[in-house]
């Protein structure tokens, strides 16, 4: 279980983070696009900020952007991952000529872990658990490298705080901002960006199967919890022992809610169907809590698309299944 990993101390990050991120990021990625809708259809959705268009296919090369860009050029790169934070570490490896292992568990996203492979990176395999592969990553860590956590990293919450940025310059007040939650980096971060606005509001979507932060901000403390099968891999996983994301999520993310499997698979086809847009399993949450009523949305509703990388043969199931 987590409760074997050793206590990592880990910097609480500030605004100031993701204004040192948002020089990397800017001058790295081109700004996603938002869908808007047909804001005068009778189907008219949320806006989609299309993470989806990321040159990795997810939002977390903006954190590993970020925290690469950050560390010591003579230090080795180690991140567990269930692909897109691998994918995202792989490309800023690329990007900033340096090297970095990535370490994923044996039941990750083929999709994910083909594009690695393709990536060259030093691809280890570990377990059947996201749990298995971080145990394992920290473990080589240890040995002399700089593990980079997907979420409990101040670099890398203030590289997901950018899309916050993005959402300023592509939109006006008042949002309500949707997003994934699993470790909780993006929600923390988007929760930082909102602390500085009046009119934003930020909203976290967990899966049914995987609760690992909201139980813990429960608490007020790191809990493990059971851990179910779910299409959104992203969002699956117990999260790293006082994870900061815990205090940042709990003060600055206004509501977390659930969405089951067949929800998300709804979401999923409304996606491919209506807006034209093929997303993840952890991309399609924040829409599936809008859709099912989930979400108290004020002023503009804004679903942070945060990922394509599936599987196409699942693609093909999902939408072909009746909904």
């Amino acid at each position: 279980m987590p409760s074997t990993q050793p206590h990592r101390q880990v910097r609480v990050p500030s605004v100031a983070d993701l204004d040192r991120a948002w020089s990397v990021v800017r001058a790295r990625l081109r700004p996603t696009p938002l869908d808007r809708g047909d804001a005068a259809g009778e189907l008219a959705g949320p806006a989609l900020k299309l993470e989806s268009l990321q040159p990795t296919g997810a939002f977390k090369v903006r954190g590993a952007l970020s925290a690469v860009a950050a560390l010591d050029p003579e230090l080795p790169v180690v991140a567990a991952s269930a692909g897109n934070h691998g994918l995202g570490v792989a490309f800023a490896a690329r990007t900033l000529g340096r090297s970095a292992t990535i370490v994923v568990p044996g039941n990750a996203s083929r999709a994910k872990v083909d594009k690695l492979r393709a990536l060259g990176i030093d691809l280890v395999e570990v377990g059947q658990s996201y749990d298995e592969a971080e145990r394992h990553a920290l473990d080589l860590a240890a040995a002399g490298a700089h593990f980079l956590s997907p979420y409990n990293d101040p670099e890398v919450i203030g590289g997901q705080g950018t899309i916050g940025y993005e959402l300023a310059e592509q939109l006006d007040g008042p949002l309500t901002v949707v997003c994934g939650v699993g470790g909780g980096g993006l929600a923390a971060g988007l929760g930082l960006w909102a602390s500085t606005r009046a009119d934003v509001r930020v909203v976290g979507v967990e899966m049914e199967a995987s609760t690992a932060l909201s139980a813990s901000v429960r608490a007020g403390r790191w809990v493990a919890v059971e851990v179910g099968p779910t299409v959104a891999d992203g969002l699956s996983g117990n999260i790293e022992i006082d994870s900061v994301t815990i205090g940042l999520v709990s003060q600055h993310v206004d509501e977390l809610v659930t969405v089951s499997e067949v929800e998300l698979h709804e979401a999923m086809r409304y996606l491919a169907g209506s807006r034209g847009v093929v997303a993840e399993g952890a991309g399609a949450a924040p829409v599936a809590a809008l859709l099912s009523g989930k979400v108290d949305a004020r002023g503009t509703a804004v679903a942070v698309i945060s990922g394509r990388n599936i599987a196409l043969p699942l693609v093909a199931e999902l939408l072909g299944a009746p909904g």
